[in-house]
């Protein structure tokens, strides 16, 4: 399961990258394109804070975070999957979160306090980008899995209710 949690991870983190690099390409900044109208549209914005733009000041300390998240993700989390979600979520919490750290080191202004590239928007909800995407579902797998799935013994609750 490890294994496909890498492999989840770096096709995660590649297409977050690319799409972002189609982003900078074909739009231009604060210039929306209708994509599904009314529901989405691309608009380019650079985001120097977190979801919804909150602690705009604070991308150093993102991007220590996310470095931080990512050691553990990879050195505590990953020898311990043992379940196919367990997978499945890790790599798509790891390729959100270093999606998004790429951008934090390597986007201006300069090292660790680059902007993130958001170009997918929900009207009247946010702009975002891949690896945000992934980070949600990744985050609600875990919630999911935890409440359908596994009990404390990591044993399906299905198969549990069954035995009663």
């Amino acid at each position: 399961m490890a294994l496909l949690a890498v492999g989840l991870w770096l096709i995660g983190l590649a297409a977050d990258q690319v799409t972002k690099l189609a982003a900078l390409a074909n739009l231009e900044p604060h210039q929306s394109v209708e994509v599904l109208e009314p529901v989405l549209r691309f608009t380019l914005i650079f985001n120097p804070g977190a979801a919804f733009g909150m602690g705009e000041g604070a991308t150093v300390i993102f991007a220590i975070f996310a470095v931080i998240a990512t050691l553990v993700c990879l050195f505590v989390v990953l020898p311990r999957v043992k379940r196919v979600w367990h997978g499945i979520a890790l790599g798509l919490l790891l390729a959100g979160i270093t999606g998004n750290l790429v951008d934090r080191m390597f986007q201006p202004p300069s090292f660790l306090h680059g902007h993130v590239i958001d170009f997918i928007q929900v009207p009247g909800f946010a702009i975002l980008n891949v690896a945000d995407i992934f980070i949600t579902v990744g985050a609600g797998l875990v919630i999911l899995g935890s409440l359908l799935w596994d009990d404390e013994h990591g044993n399906a609750k299905q198969r549990k209710k069954e035995r009663v």
